[in-house]
């Protein structure tokens, strides 16, 4: 009983964590909207537009940055978790994986239009994913066999 307390104790700290993490994003975003409002204001309309990323950057460079940055976060989202948080996230990693797999048939089907590159790509997400997914159901009945009493 002593360590499902002190597992929910520290579910409730990562929470706690998570919480404050959320409040300094949207302290940033705040920021961030707030910057663009003045440039706005002053009459820079280039440098607001700048400033929310529209001008002057091709949309790779733009998309690549978005990129880089999620795999950022989710590095540092992932590795502060808890190991008693492992199987919810995983579930959650299965979920996302879902809705990749879906991405990846559009790329699929609507890349054959355009150009095969897409074609390529999407078929590439679509194994990866379906990968993932296979692996997280496998990882997550291994982790709750764990927890099962044994006859």
């Amino acid at each position: 009983m002593q360590n499902v307390q002190e597992l929910a104790e520290k579910a409730r700290a990562a929470a706690e964590k998570a919480r404050e993490a959320a409040e300094q994003a949207a302290a940033a975003a705040d920021a961030a909207k707030e910057y663009v409002a003045q440039a706005a204001a002053s009459g820079g309309a280039e440098v607001a537009g700048m400033a929310a990323g529209a001008a002057g950057t091709s949309p790779f460079i733009y998309l690549f940055a978005i990129f880089v940055l999620a795999v950022f976060v989710g590095y540092y989202v992932v590795w502060s978790v808890t190991p008693a948080l492992h199987t919810p996230l995983m579930s959650v990693t299965n979920a996302i994986s879902s809705v990749i797999v879906v991405g990846a048939l559009l790329a699929v089907g609507a890349g054959a239009l355009y150009s095969s590159a897409a074609v390529t790509l999407g078929f590439i997400a679509l194994i990866l994913a379906a990968v993932n997914i296979f692996g997280g159901f496998l990882v997550t009945q291994r982790m709750l066999a764990m927890f099962k009493k044994k006859n």
